[in-house]
């Protein structure tokens, strides 16, 4: 989260940041347009036959060589799932090969598929031998059909089965009215484009259509569904050509405590419809990964008491984007609209004209209760739940905090960047009448990888703090204390450091 302080004495300037854009991949997922085209399949058994009813299904000519066919082949070749299907009762030749789209052998002889494969290939037909990967210069993967949404499921030939679970998980996952949904956007697409908007109104139209396909999938789109959604960017002034900054737009969405999983599926709609992606240093790559490939991605982080971006920077910076007619996501770790400063941010937008909405994010408390499995609500521990921030914008404990307040025995409080002003906060806490024996919990780096809690007393805590930060406890810290934390079993943490027990 950003850092509610001064601004640091070493700012930075925000800066596009090059990150990679695809890991390597064991097989480039294509999908071949076969309407019409022919495609040879030398093999008569039920391996080929399911390849045969593939291909049919994608509208390709299907021509079966073998010298023996099953019955599965004959029964596809009278009522073909969509391309025709003839059969050929001998042997192939290196000459049925040339002019084929793709090649697919179905062969128990392995001299005899590397003939296939080796012809294929000097003819420049790419060819698949089914069970035979070494012989191919492609695979077919497991498949998802909603056509014209098909979803394509590789596991290198690794892992088949796996591939089959997972292609049941999407199955699962899309609902079978997707399909008209993709047909009526395959049909649309041409009067979209006729109407002349600019790119900005066009994908303005898709991402709606997208929203209202996935919120109501079960039923067909209607001829109203495109009028309502031409009508909706109309009124948004996304529609004209040519108008310099026209849909421009900020989202500030929360990223969460830093765990991916926890983004909400809100989140990631706006990171893949984003045009500009400007982030904190809290941010994750995993996190970044879900963002629209070609978005830009710039770094305008804040690191507390090191060099950080000025806010007034990225205020102008937000607004400069928008007015370039680009959707900008503001990218911050956490909630927001808590200690996110977000309120700065949303005033600098609205006095600018610029149209601002929040997608909220679970926030860093929420991230903590859930690792520590403990309840900050307790019903038999706490009445209150209460948040502040330990961090002033001189950089010292905040004058104005109420410590008897903070003191109550029937609260649970959380403390947002605690860690420079720990000892302050302690000290303070201990004379306004608290406890020191009230079991306290500071966490570092919360839901990452590298998460360590620190498991003490209020009275304890500080020289417990010292000595993780020494063993190597590092990110972001969250201190939590009150009587509800009592319920953290150190045993049940695996992540708790060891140079805070004792």
């Amino acid at each position: 989260m950003a850092a509610p302080g001064a601004e640091s004495s070493s700012p930075r300037a925000p800066r596009e940041t090059r990150q990679a854009r695809m890991e390597a991949l064991a097989r480039l997922p294509v999908f071949f347009g076969l309407e019409g085209r022919r495609v040879l399949v030398a093999g008569g058994g039920e391996p080929a036959a399911w390849k045969a009813e593939l291909l049919s299904a994608a509208g390709a000519r299907v021509e079966v060589i073998a010298p023996a066919v099953c019955e599965d082949i004959w029964r596809l070749a009278g009522a073909p799932t969509h391309g025709p299907i003839a059969v050929h009762v001998r042997d192939w030749h290196p000459d049925d090969i040339e002019g084929a789209a793709l090649a697919i052998g179905d062969f128990e002889d392995a001299a005899e598929a590397e003939r296939f494969s080796a012809a294929a290939r000097a003819a420049g037909v790419p060819v698949n031998v089914i069970d035979r990967p070494a012989l191919c210069d492609f695979t077919f993967g497991a498949i998802v059909n909603r056509s014209p949404l098909v979803v394509g499921i590789s596991t290198d030939g690794a892992a088949p089965v796996f591939g089959q679970a997972v292609r049941a998980k999407i199955e699962a996952l899309l609902p079978s009215g997707f399909r008209a949904w993709a047909q009526a956007a395959k049909t649309w697409r041409a009067a979209v484009t006729e109407r002349g908007l600019s790119f900005h109104a066009r994908r303005a139209f898709w991402e709606r259509f997208a929203a209202k396909a996935l919120s109501e999938p079960h039923r067909a789109p209607e001829e109203a569904d495109r009028a309502a959604l031409f009508a909706a960017i109309e009124i948004e002034g996304t529609a004209p050509q040519g108008r310099s900054g026209a849909g421009g737009s900020v989202v500030l969405v929360g990223a969460g405590p830093g765990d991916p999983e926890l983004l909400t599926l809100k989140a990631v709609r706006a990171l893949q419809s984003a045009d500009v992606v400007l982030y904190d240093d809290l941010v994750s790559g995993a996190i970044l990964d879900f963002a629209r490939r070609e978005a830009k991605k710039m770094l305008v982080g804040k690191t507390g008491y090191g060099p950080s971006c000025k806010q007034d920077d990225i205020n102008a910076l937000m607004v400069e984007l928008a007015r370039e007619g680009r959707r900008v996501v503001r990218l911050k770790g956490g909630e927001p609209m808590i200690f996110g400063r977000a309120g700065e941010e949303i005033a600098h937008c609205r006095a600018a004209g610029v149209p601002v909405e929040v997608v909220p994010g679970i926030s860093s408390p929420q991230g903590a209760a859930s690792r520590l499995v403990t309840s900050l609500t307790h019903r038999d521990h706490a009445r209150r739940l209460q948040f502040v921030t330990a961090h002033a914008r001189d950089g010292k404990l905040p004058a104005d905090l109420d410590f008897k307040a903070l003191s109550d025995k029937a609260a649970t409080t959380v403390v947002y960047m605690p860690r420079r002003t720990l000892p302050d906060l302690v000290r303070n806490l201990l004379a306004a009448g608290i406890e020191p024996a009230t079991p306290a919990v500071a966490i570092f780096s919360v839901t990452r990888p590298e998460e360590k809690v620190v498991i003490a007393t209020v009275a304890s805590l500080t020289e417990a703090v010292t000595r993780a930060v020494d063993a190597g406890a590092e990110g972001p810290c969250l201190v939590l204390y009150g009587h509800a934390l009592s319920e953290v079993a150190a045993q049940d943490l695996p992540q708790a450091a060891e140079a805070a027990r004792g």
